[in-house]
């Protein structure tokens, strides 16, 4: 018994029109797969612009939270460098070459800092404000603080040689460390926050740093800082000496280099492995 053809056309039509709807829905979820992509691609540019101001983990705590995150108090070590004559070459160098030298500075320093664990708070003039175990917790964060000061000495050195060739001035640093409690959160007004730690140890840090014009060394740390140093780096005790807002004469010690040991690499301590400070 054969099927009437009205019934026929009905069925093919339908057929016709389930093709249809089919297609339009594939072009549909096309359509929508290629926005979440492109959704996607713009998310990770502006959060790689982001980071330029900001580390990822604050950046990724601002995506989850919102900006009005909580600040937390913290035992960081803060690392503060400023170079030594900078208002006399600013005045003899030209602008142009001045901003060349700063921005090759900066970048050489920053290098030095962030491969071994520290955070580059904000930049002060020609002064530089680095944090140790502040987005993180970090036991270690004594002997990366200090291995980033050693690796600042050395990685200007190399860019000392870079500035004689091109017949520009060279640079001489000093920096100051010390370790401390304080708060690390998202400061600042409405229109402008930034990623910064809070407290007494970082003007300590600042003022250490200016006794290397008083003692002939690169690298001043305090005894709070050394007590919490592996025993593989070599320091030199220096005369007590009056800080402005520390009550007593500060114990400081300037930082000769790290003796190469068998004991764990960095990676491996941070890894897990056992370590005899702990924050």
């Amino acid at each position: 018994m054969s099927l009437p053809p009205l019934l026929i056309a009905a069925g093919a039509g339908l057929v016709v029109a389930l093709a249809w709807w089919l297609y339009r829905m594939r072009r549909e979820v096309q359509r929508l797969h290629r926005n979440v992509e492109s959704a996607a691609t713009q998310l990770q540019n502006l959060q790689a612009s982001f980071s330029r101001f900001a580390p990822d983990e604050v950046i990724e705590r601002v995506i989850a939270n919102g900006v009005r995150s909580q600040g937390e108090k913290k035992e960081v070590t803060v690392l503060f460098a400023d170079l030594v004559g900078f208002t006399a070459l600013s005045e003899r160098v030209e602008p142009v070459v001045l901003v060349r030298i700063l921005n090759g500075y900066f970048e050489t320093m920053s290098q030095a800092i962030t491969e071994n664990r520290g955070h580059v708070s904000t930049f002060i003039g020609d002064g530089i404000l680095a944090l140790f175990g502040a987005l993180q917790p970090n036991p270690w964060q004594a002997d990366d603080a200090v291995r980033a000061a050693l690796a600042m000495r050395a990685a200007l050195a190399a860019y000392n040689l870079e500035l004689a060739r091109d017949g520009l001035p060279t640079l001489r640093i000093g920096i100051g460390l010390h370790r401390g409690e304080g708060v690390a959160g998202l400061v600042g007004s409405r229109d402008l926050m930034e990623f910064a730690f809070v407290g007494r140890t970082v003007n300590v840090a600042a003022r250490v740093e200016e006794l290397t014009r008083q003692y002939p060394t690169d690298i001043i740390i305090t005894e709070r800082l050394r007590e919490t140093l592996a025993a593989s780096f070599r320091t030199t005790p220096l005369p007590p000496t009056p800080v402005k807002g520390v009550a007593q004469p500060l114990r400081i010690h300037a930082v000769e280099f790290q003796e190469q040991s068998s004991e764990p690499t960095p990676a491996a301590l941070h890894e897990g492995r056992p370590h005899r400070h702990q924050a």
